[in-house]
């Protein structure tokens, strides 16, 4: 599979066998590759499991189809293979970041991540991305002889997004500024899904009607194609064309503007991609601004809608008294998570652990320690 690899990738997509290791020395696998076994052991780590319980945009639980965590998780990775393959770069290493670059994430999105940043505002502060490379790293305790699920180098940079630079993997190198390409793909189809999906999702919770919907250009440019192409579809169906052609032309997009923005940059291996002032995996200057309008869109119509924000504000004020409880009683946390209190510091180990939990079990946990 390997050989494989340097026959048929591009020469700029980072290659299986020239991954930089593990941080603890482990045999290779007979019959999977690398980045394959990162793969595997995220998919199987129990952090993933509990992304199925952990809310997208709409709190876990009012839909049956709504998305959750792990639902973005599979169709971040879905997308992220489609455009590896299309240009030639390491589908596995695309797919494992992917999977695993919302590991870190607390209960109630994004208002849970603010919540939990404003907690510890004076204690190091929260990010979700620095804390998904924590889990892989430290939290999760799959292995005797190490923390973590001692990744590959390769799948823990592309966890470590929104970075100035990028540290190396051998002491005393350069710092650089771009990840692999493939951890590029990975962080875009981040964004193509949740642009395309959060806006599914707030039209099945109905809470953007058609004539919004039309006042943003990435959602009417995909309606006049659709109508176009099928003009007998009426709704529920419509809106469903529509977001997969809106997922369609982003993809395509990428696709086409990345392939060019490569070959421009002349690279011809993995490093020369991290050795580049900007990343290589990009939109279109007409796509980047329509995308722009449209995150704006959204947090105007549904992440900010008093259906949405009312029901989070709720919920995160349970996480801060569930934090602030942990503050004053330590012991509350439990045996395992207060054996870190030491190393770790009360604070971020709290943080640790709230940021584990499941929308479900942080309702539970607050109303056991209002009882207590």
């Amino acid at each position: 599979m390997e050989a494989d690899e340097r026959r048929f990738l591009a020469p700029f997509a980072q290659k299986s066998g020239d991954s930089r290791g593990r941080k603890y020395v482990e045999a290779s696998h007979d019959y999977r590759t690398e980045f394959q076994r990162d793969r595997a052991r995220i998919i199987h780590s129990r952090a993933f499991r509990r992304l199925e319980y952990k809310t997208q945009v709409f709190l876990n639980g009012t839909g049956d189809h709504l998305r959750t965590r792990l639902t973005h998780s599979i169709e971040v990775a879905s997308i992220s293979r489609t455009i590896a393959r299309a240009l030639s770069l390491n589908e596995d290493l695309a797919e494992a970041i992917a999977l695993a670059h919302d590991l870190g994430h607390s209960p109630f999105g994004h208002s849970g991540e603010e919540m939990l940043a404003e907690c510890m505002r004076e204690h190091g502060g929260f990010d979700h991305n620095q804390q998904s490379a924590r889990v892989v790293e430290l939290l999760e305790a799959a292995y005797p002889n190490f923390p973590g699920l001692n990744l590959t180098f390769e799948v823990r940079e592309g966890l470590r997004k929104h970075q100035a630079f990028y540290d190396p993997p051998v002491a005393g190198a350069e710092k650089y500024r771009c990840p692999s390409l493939e951890a590029q793909v990975a962080n875009l189809a981040d964004e193509i899904t949740y642009y395309s999906h959060d806006l599914d999702d707030a039209v099945d919770f109905e809470i953007l009607s058609p004539a919004q919907l039309e006042e943003n250009a990435v959602w009417r440019g995909s309606l006049e194609s659709v109508a176009a192409r099928h003009p007998e579809v009426r709704e529920p169906d419509l809106h469903k064309l529509i977001i997969r052609d809106i997922i369609d032309v982003q993809v395509r997009d990428v696709v086409t503007t990345s392939a060019d923005t490569i070959a421009n940059a002349g690279v011809q291996s993995a490093d020369d991609v991290r050795r580049q002032p900007v990343p290589l995996i990009c939109y279109s200057e007409k796509l980047l601004e329509a995308n722009r309008a449209l995150r704006r869109f959204l947090y105007k119509n549904v992440y900010y809608h008093p259906r949405v924000a009312e029901v989070n504000r709720l919920a995160c004020e349970m996480l801060r008294s569930v934090f602030e409880a942990y503050v004053v009683t330590p012991g509350l946390l439990g045996d395992q998570a207060t054996k870190r209190i030491e190393s770790e510091g009360l604070h971020r180990t709290i943080c640790d652990y709230i940021a584990g939990m499941t929308d479900r079990y942080l309702l539970e946990e607050h109303a056991r320690l209002k009882r207590v």
